[in-house]
């Protein structure tokens, strides 16, 4: 099992040269220019103020992370996460990404978070397993959201309710 821990500034370039890659090359993320290191370092904080971001670590070398975020920032949403997870290109197909969504959904469960909610470029076929092998559904489609390398790229909700829903009367 690949040991997973939370992040931290110190990790930023190592976490910029995994995210760089889907940056450049693919369609799974929607940024255009790589974040730098420094960006990166400010997510990271900003994620952890009331959320969480893990990464998954062996002999030292960061293989891959995840972290969950604001879905909206209107005040109903509190209790919804965006979920996000990313493994180095060299390291997929390891476990490495079931094992930080694993954790993700577990720590997002002890911090009163009812709905954790993936949102997936398409086509993704290994994002998808991912969240379906979690028991994720898709909740929602959007056709030619986005427009990056030459194509229109749909995007696709994947919705898992993590705990009961709750009453406050």
């Amino acid at each position: 099992m690949t040991p997973i821990r939370d992040a931290n500034e110190a990790d930023a370039a190592r976490i910029a040269e995994i995210y760089g890659h889907y940056v450049q090359n693919t369609t799974v993320t929607f940024e255009i220019v790589p974040p730098t290191t420094e960006e990166i370092a400010r997510r990271i904080r900003d994620v952890q103020e009331k959320h969480v971001w893990l990464l998954a670590e062996e002999k030292g070398t960061v293989l891959g992370y995840a972290y969950a975020a604001s879905f909206k920032e209107r005040a109903a949403y509190r209790f919804s996460a965006e979920i996000t997870v990313y493994v180095d290109i060299h390291h997929s197909g390891k476990g490495i990404g079931s094992a930080l969504l694993e954790e993700l959904l577990e720590r997002l469960r002890h911090l009163g978070f009812v709905h954790a909610i993936g949102v997936i470029a398409l086509p993704n076929p290994g994002s998808v397993r991912l969240h379906e092998k979690f028991g994720f559904k898709k909740a929602a489609h959007f056709s030619g959201l986005g427009y990056k390398l030459g194509n229109w790229i749909d995007v696709g909700y994947w919705q898992k309710q993590i705990q009961p829903f709750f009453s406050d009367t």
